[in-house]
C-alpha cells in the first residue's frame, strides 16, 4: 500500500494550492513594482497604494510587499512597461489584454502564437479598445455586450484560460455577456 497514506495526499494538495499562490503572487508583485517606479517608493500615492491593497486581499506576505516596492524604487529596477493587446474572439467578443513586460517583443510573440494556435489573430490597436471605456485606474468597462452561444462560450474560456497562464498577463477584459 505505498503511496496511500494520508501525508501523500496532503503534500500533493499542497504542491497544487502553493503553485497557484506563487502564480499569483508574482503577477501582483510586479505590478507592485510597475507602481513603485513610478511613485519612486512613495507608499502614499494612489496607484502604489492600490497595488499593495490588491496585494493584501490575497494574502501576500508583507515581507514580499516591501520586497517589491524596494525593487521598483532602486536604481537598478528592471523597466518592466504597461502593454495592451487587442483581439477579437469567438463570436466576435472584443478582448483587450492588458499585460506588464520586460520585453515587449517575446510577449507580443506569445499572445500572438496563443491566439494563432486558437485560430484568431491580434487587431490593430483601436480596433477592440472600442468597446470598452477605460477607467482611471487602468481597468476597461465594456460598453456593449455580445451574446455568445454555449460553443463559443467554452472556446472563449479555454482562450482566456490560455492567455492567463502567459507570465506577463495581468488581466484579460471581453465585452461578452
Amino acid at each position: 500500500m505505498s503511496g496511500h497514506n494520508k501525508w501523500s495526499k496532503i503534500k500533493h494538495k499542497k504542491a497544487a494550492t502553493d503553485a497557484a499562490k506563487s502564480k499569483v503572487f508574482s503577477k501582483i508583485a510586479r505590478l507592485i513594482t510597475v507602481e513603485s517606479k513610478k511613485a519612486n517608493g512613495d507608499t502614499s500615492s494612489p496607484g502604489l497604494r492600490a497595488a499593495i491593497e490588491k496585494a493584501r486581499e490575497v494574502n501576500m506576505p508583507k515581507d514580499n510587499i516591501e520586497r517589491a516596492v524596494a525593487k521598483g524604487s532602486s536604481k537598478d529596477a528592471s523597466s518592466l512597461e504597461s502593454v495592451v493587446y487587442e483581439a477579437y474572439g469567438p463570436g466576435g467578443v472584443a478582448i483587450i489584454i492588458a499585460a506588464l513586460t520586460d520585453n515587449r517583443n517575446r510577449t507580443a510573440a506569445e499572445i500572438k502564437h496563443i491566439l494563432s494556435k486558437n485560430g484568431y489573430e491580434l487587431a490593430t490597436p483601436g480596433s477592440a479598445s472600442w468597446a470598452f471605456t477605460a477607467n482611471p485606474d487602468g481597468s476597461f468597462e465594456p460598453n456593449s455586450f455580445v451574446q455568445l452561444t454555449d460553443d463559443d462560450g467554452q472556446k472563449l474560456s479555454a482562450l482566456a484560460e490560455q492567455i492567463d497562464e502567459q507570465d506577463d498577463v495581468q488581466e484579460i477584459y471581453t465585452n461578452a455577456e
